[in-house]
């Protein structure tokens, strides 16, 4: 760790962490402080909008938007975030997938304090890979996130990647009812099964959007699943679309296929060549439309397949040297002695622990310590019937091999582990400090399915 808990908690000093005083009442809704360094004064605050036609949702949301403002930044250089909390509550932001110190990963009592209302917190961090991420709260994670505190942040490549166009896709189902009102976040007999669902699918903020795409063009879709529970089936049928990322990490360019699972946490990156002018395609889960794709003549020349995207610096694991870890994912189905305390169910666990998530100390008993640098094979055992989408901090690794499937390996943040799945990911422990190690359906998270490991 860059420095220890005592000192998280005796001040923070130098991490940015200010009141606003008399500048507090300002209502920004968050806009680009200089957008050729790409630096950001990013608020969060209420918001009503219209998810339900003819109703009005009582919303959370970044930058006057939800899903939140789109930040944008080119690979190697440093954003800079200054984030405003005006909301009745502590929160924090956590950035999904993306490599940086310790101090810039947005746990509370882990990484940092959380900000109170009227105060605001600089994040600053290298943005070392391209590709699609996203950012969150860390803190009362169900019902922030479920209000809509979600948001999508964009690396482009250092050089130009070959798309002239692209289009980023923010998918999430909230849950509100046919009034558009709120309805719970976490059921606890949900909770213990799949996760609890939301009702209303939206892409960028509405349901079943027409999206116009330039005729004859390949377009670049960055496809962000920020939801808290759904696993999407993604499918666009009779189209011409080829994966070029996933995750935020390059893959060679291959065909979407008949559909892929994309988990709550998880991106993918598709090129799609445009069809005629007036022709319309569906994009779907399973056989659910979430979106259709229409194409508007365009006075450009026809565009051709882009070439593969440059890989992301990331270290290669030595898979011949590597030492393993196992590691158990499964129901655990007791109650929290502290429930009162905020309904801390215990329902999942990993190799037997079980995070309780109004313990916070937790983290100061990680269930690994790798030394940095190191180079790791980590088991991964799913032993429920459910899946987990399984997110690591700080890192990135590469998967490797799978009993359930054939594995092409690749570079994330976050697997999907399918019922009774054993998967094996690899990594090199590059980055010091204390990172969770969670599902990323948010109320197995908060009901046992984490875990810290540290690096020293």
């Amino acid at each position: 760790m860059s420095f220890t808990r005592r000192q998280i908690l005796t001040g923070l000093a130098g991490l940015g962490v200010v009141g606003l005083a008399g500048s507090g009442a300002r209502y920004w809704l968050g806009r680009p402080a200089d957008i050729t360094t790409h630096d950001y004064e990013l608020i969060a605050a209420p918001l009503d909008v219209e998810l339900v036609p003819g109703h009005v949702t009582s919303a959370w949301a970044y930058g006057g938007q939800a899903p939140g403002l789109e930040l944008r930044g080119r690979q190697g250089d440093w954003l800079r975030v200054r984030f405003i909390n005006n909301l009745p509550e502590p929160t924090t932001i956590h950035w999904h997938g993306i490599r940086l110190p310790l101090e810039m990963d947005g746990v509370p009592y882990v990484s940092q304090l959380p900000v109170l209302p009227g105060e605001f917190f600089d994040y600053r961090f290298q943005l070392h890979d391209a590709g699609s991420f996203w950012y969150h709260p860390h803190t009362s994670s169900a019902a922030q996130l479920g209000r809509g505190l979600v948001g999508p942040l964009i690396v482009e490549e250092r050089e130009p990647s070959g798309f002239r166009h692209e289009r980023t896709l923010n998918l999430k189902s909230w849950h509100v009812d046919k009034q558009g009102a709120f309805t719970e976040f976490s059921v606890p007999r949900e909770a213990a099964r799949g996760g609890t669902p939301g009702v209303l699918s939206t892409v960028n903020g509405t349901h079943a959007p027409t999206l116009d795409l330039p005729a004859g063009q390949v377009v670049r879709l960055r496809l962000l699943n920020l939801d808290n529970t759904l696993t999407y089936r993604l499918n666009l049928p009779d189209s011409e679309a080829r994966i070029y990322a996933l995750d935020g990490h390059p893959v060679a360019p291959m065909p979407l296929g008949k559909e892929y699972w994309l988990g709550p946490g998880m991106r993918i990156d598709l090129a799609l060549k445009v069809p005629e002018a007036g022709t319309e395609l569906s994009l779907r889960n399973g056989p659910l439309r979430l979106a259709t794709l229409r194409s508007v003549a365009h006075d450009e020349v026809p565009g051709d397949w882009p070439p593969a995207l440059p890989a992301n610096p990331v270290a290669e694991p030595d898979l011949q040297r590597a030492e393993t870890l196992r590691f158990n994912f499964e129901w655990a189905g007791t109650l929290s002695t502290d429930a009162a305390q905020g309904g801390a169910y215990t329902f999942w666990q990993i190799n037997g622990e079980a995070w309780d998530i109004n313990d916070k100390t937790c983290a100061d008993r990680p269930i690994a310590t790798l030394k940095k640098d190191g180079h790791y094979i980590f088991e991964l055992r799913n032993l429920s019937q459910y899946q987990h989408p399984i997110h690591l901090h700080g890192m990135t690794f590469k998967v490797i091999s799978s009993n359930r499937r054939k594995i092409d390996p690749w570079f994330t943040d976050t697997y999907l582990l399918g019922k009774n799945e054993t998967a094996r990911i690899a990594l090199v422990a590059d980055n010091p400090g204390v990172w969770m190690f969670h599902c990323h359906v948010i109320d197995h998270m908060e009901t046992g399915l984490m875990a810290a490991i540290e690096v020293v």
